[in-house]
């Protein structure tokens, strides 16, 4: 079975074969991968996937009302924690971004809408054949990425909010040749004709 080549261990692997790529519809799990491409900036993803767990028992299951309630006590604790980044900027903005995504949600009706409108409602199909195709940033991701600084977001840069397209299936840049692609497209456009 031919897979995207990052995917090289066994965590990597099942998340690469269950979820990268495939479309996100859950305001909870968008909320997820915001926190968790937040934290991986400058990192690799096998690190926080690694940690992920400890993320959703130290972030109340990335559940946004409760983590905007955080106190600076309750953050102060979660420097301490070795089953996450200790990165002291990274753990604040958790309770930042909680509070800008429930602005969103009542602005929007959900992040989902929100989120989506950016590529118009339907997954891009991205079409790469070798990883060096995959770009690091597009002007969508920068799009993305202005109007939730705007917002108050924080840890939202163009290339952390590009991940985050791919990770929620924005964008399918699964290559060409991995037996996802086709997979996730068909999906895609299946979910689109309905």
């Amino acid at each position: 079975m031919k897979r995207c080549p990052w995917a090289k261990n066994d965590l990597a692997v099942h998340y690469h074969d269950t979820e990268w790529g495939v479309p996100v519809h859950d305001d909870r799990l968008f909320f997820e991968f915001l926190i968790l491409e937040g934290a991986q900036a400058g990192l690799s993803w096998d690190t926080i996937l690694a940690k992920r767990e400890n993320y959703r028992r130290a972030f109340a299951n990335f559940e946004p009302a409760k983590v905007a309630r955080f106190s600076d006590a309750k953050l102060e604790k979660l420097l301490l924690d070795p089953g996450i980044i200790r990165n002291r900027l990274k753990i604040f903005s958790a309770v930042t971004n909680a509070k800008a995504f429930i602005a969103v949600q009542k602005e929007f009706g959900s992040f989902d809408k929100y989120v989506w409108d950016f590529v118009g409602g339907k997954s891009i199909n991205g079409k790469r054949k070798t990883i060096s195709d995959v770009p690091a940033r597009t002007d969508i991701s920068d799009a993305l990425s202005k109007d939730l600084r705007k917002r108050g977001f924080k840890f939202v840069g163009s290339t952390i909010m590009y991940a985050f397209m791919q990770a929620t299936g924005l964008v399918n840049d699964h290559l060409t040749t991995c037996f996802q692609y086709k997979d996730i497209a068909r999906e895609t456009r299946n979910t689109h004709q309905k």
